[in-house]
């Protein structure tokens, strides 16, 4: 077959394929609505939400958060986005794996294994994440779910 021939074909011709993501407007109402939920908490924390490919949409930090956690919050919902899933898993996950997979996955730049970070889907399809720290493990997760409500995300 021709090049022309399998340029005329419209499947074949296009660059690329659209890809839903969070929208900024969303993204901001995650992390207004995580922020609100940690200060009913008595907690500060940093809020990152992060679209489909773990690239930073929206942030808020509280005054008076940890600093090294404004990092780890965006690696949080980096890690959420990248694999699907929420953060807190990953000690399960890695339960069925080797000895060297195990402590090597570890080693990887900017992956984050403990709760905080959580998936943001609508209607099944990853959109981004979500991923709070300066808490505990557990409230960084409650605070993270509360922005997947107010962003409209299904529910974990």
């Amino acid at each position: 077959m021709s090049a022309e021939a399998l340029a005329e074909r419209s499947d074949l011709a296009r660059l690329s394929l659209p890809a839903a993501t969070v929208s900024l407007e969303a993204a901001n109402l995650a992390c207004q609505a995580a922020v609100a939920r940690a200060r009913q908490l008595g907690v500060r924390v940093n809020v990152a939400v992060v679209d489909r490919s773990g690239v930073l949409v929206a942030f808020q930090r509280m005054p008076g958060a940890a600093l090294h956690s404004m990092d780890v919050a965006i690696d949080k919902a980096y890690t959420a986005a990248s694999f699907g899933f929420p953060t807190r898993e990953w000690t399960e996950v890695l339960a069925g794996f080797s000895e060297a997979v195990q402590k090597g996955i570890l080693l990887r730049p900017r992956l984050v294994v403990f709760g905080g970070g959580l998936p943001l889907r609508e209607e099944g399809e990853l959109l981004g994440a979500i991923g709070v720290s300066g808490a505990s493990e557990g409230q960084d997760e409650e605070c993270a779910r509360e922005g997947l409500a107010a962003a409209g995300a299904d529910p974990l």
